[in-house]
């Protein structure tokens, strides 16, 4: 079989052939002049521009608009083939913590699983796996009377009262400790004010 070429076809249009318009394909429309809408020339004279039609255009176009202002996706930028230096990550505001800040106290199934993980290591010694050891360890702690639960509640309460002093301690000294390192920078500040006198 030989290749068969395609061949360019002018179209003319009857009715307006100064309007034809092509394609990217080559392929020709028409402007209809009743409704300002490109044809394509093969099916111009299929097209009707009847008042029921133009309405039904004028409500798929909106709507098609409509739909096109919803959606506009953000253009994205043609990649490169150079690889791109790797940005060094910033860290936002994020509050270093103070290894000198007391550490909170424990909630009482965390004391209770304490005590549990020395008992169920001693009745399962060979056993590593950590979530059974949680798991049972819950369904334990639900099934706990109020009164079984009671010590571990108490010593929560003594943990607490302890955690409470610590922080207030805490609190007055790293206020000291800002007071004298404004001091300390207004000192600074006075004596090279005087200096460049």
């Amino acid at each position: 079989m030989a290749s068969q070429s395609r061949k360019r076809v002018d179209a003319v249009d009857s009715r307006s052939a100064s309007v034809l318009v092509r394609a990217k394909d080559g392929s020709a429309f028409a402007r209809c002049e009743e409704c300002n809408k490109d044809v394509p020339v093969a099916l111009i004279n299929m097209h009707s521009c009847s008042l029921e039609a133009k309405i039904k255009m004028n409500l798929d176009a909106q709507v098609v608009e409509q739909a096109a202002e919803a959606k506009k996706p953000e253009r994205k930028k043609p990649k490169s083939k150079e690889p791109k230096a790797k940005k060094a990550k910033v860290e936002k505001g994020k509050k270093v913590k103070d290894p000198n800040m007391p550490k909170r106290p424990p909630t009482a199934f965390f004391l209770f699983l304490d005590d549990f993980r020395k008992t169920f290591k001693e009745a399962n010694p060979d056993s590593k796996d950590v979530k059974r050891v949680g798991k049972e360890a819950g369904e334990k702690w639900k099934s706990m009377t109020d009164e079984e639960k009671k010590p571990y509640l108490d010593k929560v309460v003594e943990l607490k009262a302890e955690y409470e002093k610590a922080m207030e301690s805490y609190k007055a000294a790293e206020d000291e400790d800002q007071d004298g390192s404004d001091k300390e920078i207004a000192t600074k500040e006075v004596e090279e004010l005087t200096d460049d006198e």
